[in-house]
């Protein structure tokens, strides 16, 4: 098991937004489209023609992953320029109405729609997805219930759908809100073992359902086509240093529970209870959350369970090298998540003589530049 490089990939989500209006495009975004799908072979489609999805290799190296996706965000936003747009990482849009929205065109996005009805043109949020290799991968479902538990602080960290529909929410993550609109998503249930997950999905498909195990949109699931377990339970972060982080606890966590078998070992249904009750605090209240830990019977401030797992992965992050950015999660505390930020813009815009949507064209102003920035 030393010798397994836990390779990793992250998936970013990013919004498209009328560079003037800061609202829904108003012009055809075909031609956006076309031209990022010729410039940037990493691009990939979403629900929405409003969204826009890119992707790293799999790899071994930080410092790489990194690399890549701030080409591909400086590429997306030069391009955005060109044609009248901006593009943003956020798990909402403050200011787009759902019921504006276009689907994209394909024959995937049309059976969605057709199976989940209005709460498909509902859904418009953007998340980040890391994918990391498994030793064994007939194990990863016994892996995805002992990884339950870490979920809600990945999500507190990632935090930045602090809007919806051009009012505050007053949540730091909103996105799941709006997510669980859709069946099968949220935290998975306790699987037990592959042959049960793969049982479940059989049935599912069976009974017309789901077409693969693609359809299950739970926030972390083992991939349908990679030997690796996908977490998706982040919103798409604006800082790409956020991303960093939560890409590299969550391949550390992997290691964590696949080398030391004690770790959540035996999970019930009140640790399933836990966990959602610690999603909700986190989709709440972000990094500000008090987040319980079942052991001990009692809830602890977020700087103290940050402290207790990243002691828990130590040995995993210098395993890996990424002991630098795994500690960087300690900076989204202590400078808070990109909700933290999109507040403080909107209320410093609201403080002048400013309207409420003139203080979210500035939100949508600082999302897009630190996007771009990186």
């Amino acid at each position: 098991m030393s010798a397994h490089s836990y390779r990793f990939g992250i998936e970013e989500e990013y919004f498209l937004a009328d560079a003037e209006t800061r609202g829904t495009p108003r012009r055809s975004v075909a031609p956006f489209h076309q031209a990022a799908g010729e410039r940037l072979p990493e691009i990939g489609r979403e629900l929405l023609q409003c969204q826009v999805e890119v992707c790293t290799p799999p790899s071994e190296e930080f410092p790489a992953a990194h690399a890549s996706l701030l080409r591909q965000r400086r590429a997306l936003a030069e391009l955005a320029q060109e044609h009248g747009l901006l593009v943003f990482a956020a798990g909402t849009h403050p200011i787009a109405d759902w019921a504006r929205q276009l689907p994209t065109k394909g024959d995937r996005y049309r059976g969605i729609l057709r199976d989940v009805g209005l709460a498909g043109r509902r859904s418009l949020i953007c998340g980040m997805h890391v994918h990391v290799e498994v030793a064994d991968p007939g194990g990863r479902v016994a892996l995805m219930d002992r990884l339950l538990p870490f979920q809600p602080l990945l999500l507190a960290l990632t935090a930045s759908s602090p809007f919806w529909q051009g009012k505050p929410t007053g949540l730091s993550a909103y996105r799941l809100s709006a997510f669980g609109e859709l069946p099968r998503t949220g935290l998975p249930d306790l699987m037990g073992d592959m042959a049960a997950y793969e049982r479940y999905v059989r049935i599912m498909t069976n009974a017309g359902s789901i077409q693969d195990a693609s359809f299950l949109w739970w926030s972390l699931r083992p991939s349908a086509k990679f030997p690796t377990l996908e977490l998706r339970i982040a919103d798409s972060c604006t800082r790409l240093s956020d991303a960093i982080v939560i890409a590299a606890l969550f391949r550390c966590l992997v290691r964590l529970v696949e080398r030391r078998p004690d770790i959540h070992a035996g999970l019930t249904g009140v640790s399933r209870a836990i966990a959602a009750e610690n999603l909700w605090r986190a989709q709440r209240s972000g990094v500000e959350a008090e987040l319980i830990d079942e052991t001990a019977e009692q809830a602890f401030p977020f700087p103290e369970a940050l402290d207790t797992l990243l002691s828990l992965i130590a040995e995993d992050a210098e395993a890996l090298g990424c002991t630098a950015e795994v500690a960087d999660a300690r900076r989204i505390v202590r400078e808070g998540t990109s909700a933290d930020r999109q507040i403080a813009a909107f209320e410093e815009a609201r403080g002048g003589d400013t309207s409420n949507r003139q203080a979210l064209d500035a939100v949508v102003d600082w999302l897009a530049e630190t996007t771009r920035a990186g």
